[in-house]
């Protein structure tokens, strides 16, 4: 069980790793992205025109230096060209980019592009999400898109703005897109407010508001109780849906139920619960 996040196009695919994952993920954290189709937004235009650049170039017959001039003469924003520089390496008598640009520039110009459209069919996240956003960001534009996240994560309506907020209000780069390239006090202030989000809800099963539920409430398992003749199955036992570690919210509820719940390694008897031909 893990939470996943990510920065960017990264925060599109933990999404939909998460979705297509529910057994094992618990949470997802989105930086400065979201489920949105940012085919018309200028941000995405001219990364598209700088992957261009990189597609157009031989670098088979560059050396880096040669390279790192040509990226820097190409593409107007520095930010970006020192990513696509930093990408670069020697490779024989010439260089190569260490990502797929054939790959890159090939999805950017499908007509619905994987790195740009969320699709609807993509489904949803019924799971916890923290999503931060730069207040001028140019990916994820505050007036009109926070909207999108709600389609895809209805966990997050009624959090605004704990856990649906922005972090940065600078306007330039690399607060504008980049949150995590800020001083040393806002990166620890960024590194802050996700440790305290994951503090109460990483590993927090679906059903559950916040880590604060655990050992509260049973969690019904799928398929059919023979024995209690209900069709939740089994019920999970607490170490199951609840990752327990620095926390005391299980002593607390065994205390105020006076009753022990199932801790790591206890088990219930075989059969007690289901008959053996439905195993």
């Amino acid at each position: 069980m893990a939470t996943l996040g990510g920065h960017g196009f990264g925060a599109k695919v933990a999404t939909a790793t998460a979705i297509n994952n529910m057994d094992r993920c618990t949470g997802v954290i989105s930086l400065e992205s979201g489920p949105l189709d940012h085919r018309y937004y200028e941000a995405y235009q001219e990364l598209e025109s700088y992957v261009n650049v990189a597609k157009s170039m031989r670098v088979e017959k560059m050396d880096v230096a040669q390279a790192t001039k040509y990226l820097k003469d190409q593409i107007a924003c520095e930010k970006w060209a020192s990513i696509f520089i930093q990408n670069l390496e020697s490779k024989g008598d010439g260089c190569t980019f260490k990502f797929n640009v054939d790959g890159l520039h090939a999805n950017m110009k499908k007509h619905q592009p994987e790195v740009a459209v969320w699709n609807s069919q993509y489904g949803l996240w019924p799971g916890q999400a923290l999503c931060l956003f730069a207040a001028h960001s140019r990916w994820v534009h505050l007036a009109t898109n926070t909207l999108a996240f709600y389609n895809t994560f209805p966990r997050l309506q009624g959090k605004f703005p704990g856990h649906l907020n922005t972090f940065a209000d600078e306007w330039e780069s690399p607060l504008n897109h980049w949150l995590h390239e800020g001083t040393d006090d806002q990166t620890w202030m960024l590194s802050q407010q996700m440790w305290r989000w994951l503090k109460w809800h990483d590993g927090t099963h679906v059903l559950l508001a916040d880590k604060s539920e655990a050992g509260w409430y049973n969690i019904p398992d799928r398929g059919f109780d023979v024995e209690q003749n209900t069709r939740h199955g089994e019920y999970n036992p607490e170490h199951v849906h609840h990752n327990y570690l620095h926390s005391d919210v299980y002593e607390k509820s065994r205390a105020a139920r006076g009753v022990e719940g199932a801790s790591a390694g206890q088990f219930l008897q075989k059969g007690q619960f289901n008959d053996e031909s439905r195993w």
